[in-house]
């Protein structure tokens, strides 16, 4: 047996992979964005808080059932969580990723719609000064 193939079947079968960390980021974001803490989606998913953390590094695979009951907690249909793999480059959301969530949440969460333009138009003109 090849030095390669020794290392390969020493491998746990059930070992998380490249899809299931880009799954568990998917995951963390739209929490995010939801404005959910891991202990609330722990508590929504009937799971304790450790287990939620691993889901969302990929340390722990998911199974296909508790993927849908996650899809179904946060509004998504289960493919939201693949978007993106094709192309897929880092792990853990950068800083400004995580700004641009946060913004996304605190705007969502602006319940006059007046303020909500006003911040829309501002982003507007900001950015079309270069």
């Amino acid at each position: 047996m090849s030095q390669k193939t020794e290392t390969k079947a020493a491998r746990p079968m059930n070992r998380a992979n490249d899809t299931d960390r880009h799954v568990g980021t998917r995951i963390r974001e739209r929490r995010i964005m939801l404005g959910l803490s891991q202990q609330q989606m722990a508590d929504l998913i009937g799971v304790t808080y450790q287990q939620a953390h691993k889901y969302e590094r990929g340390i722990n695979r998911i199974s296909a059932g508790r993927l849908y009951e996650i899809a179904q907690v946060l509004g998504v249909p289960v493919g939201f969580f693949y978007e993106g793999l094709e192309n897929r480059r880092g792990g853990d959301l950068s800083a400004r990723q995580r700004m641009c969530l946060e913004l996304a949440r605190n705007f969502t969460s602006i319940s006059n719609e007046k303020h909500q333009d006003a911040l829309s138009q501002l982003a507007r003109a900001l950015a079309s000064e270069g």
